[in-house]
């Protein structure tokens, strides 16, 4: 019997290629175990996604800067954030990124996909993800991904992303146009880091992909077949162990210091 693709997202192949341990607290120990609060970067980020593709779903002529701002509202997520002020501070921040951003756009233009799911297959993968934005610009597709982190991007950080190559190579299947260009559009310093693949970069970028999606099936069968799961998704203690869900479970973890939940959203308060 031919073995059974490996269904993954970009975050799943990404989570095992961070940590092997944290890959099985996620996907493969069941029940899951216990995860920390939540992060108050995600509720933020999730928050602007929203109001972002709430803007897209507007008529055209009701597309403005003020109209996306107001939108963030209703999408906003109030977890992990230290108290009120920080989450004020936080909201005020995020609306000036909005106007800022949306001041950018021409609300004229409708994109081929507003957090579009887009999927394919290999011989080894069955690969489906969601891309913020895809843009249709002379004939081809562009993936379009937001970023609300406090650090600024450069074209390296778009050329090694793996997920935005991955969108990319799927979104020519799915749209049947070129799709070579890729974007993370960064809302709080209004800048745009991009990189053109080739079909040869593209091309890659998958096989690395199948490459995690082989190491990740042949540990599952060890487990499987007896063998240790500790050794088989062994740790790979970081820096981002602070920031992990699971550190409380994990002894490799719990050495390094943890991470408040609003660490991360610290400075939009001060």
């Amino acid at each position: 019997m031919p073995e059974r693709l490996f269904v993954c997202t970009p975050s799943k192949l990404g989570t095992f290629v961070d940590c092997p341990r944290r890959y099985r607290y996620s996907y493969v120990d069941r029940p899951t175990p216990p995860k920390g609060p939540p992060w108050a970067h995600n509720s933020l980020g999730a928050s602007v996604h929203t109001a972002l593709k709430n803007w897209y779903a507007l008529a055209a002529d009701r597309r403005t800067p003020v109209a996306l701002a107001g939108l963030l509202r209703p999408t906003w997520v109030r977890e992990g954030y230290r108290d009120v002020d920080q989450e004020r501070a936080a909201y005020k921040q995020a609306q000036h990124w909005l106007e800022g951003y949306a001041a950018s756009l021409d609300p004229g233009e409708e994109p081929l996909g507003v957090e579009r799911v887009v999927a394919t297959k290999t011989s080894v993968l069955a690969f489906n993800g969601r891309a913020d934005r895809i843009d249709g610009r002379d004939g081809e597709a562009v993936i379009v991904d937001y970023k609300t982190g406090r650090n600024g991007l450069d074209a390296d950080d778009a050329r090694g992303s793996q997920a935005l190559a991955l969108y990319a190579w799927a979104a020519q299947r799915v749209f049947r146009r070129p799709c070579h260009r890729v974007e993370l559009h960064h809302l709080p310093t209004g800048t745009i880091a991009a990189h053109e693949h080739t079909e040869d970069s593209l091309a890659r970028q998958v096989r690395r992909a199948e490459e995690t999606a082989g190491d990740i099936m042949a540990a599952e069968r060890a487990v499987s077949g007896g063998a240790d799961a500790d050794a088989e998704f062994p740790t790979n203690p970081g820096v981002l162990c602070g920031w992990c869900d699971f550190r409380k479970v994990c002894p490799a973890g719990q050495e390094v210091p943890a991470k408040e939940p609003w660490a991360a959203v610290e400075h939009l308060g001060s």
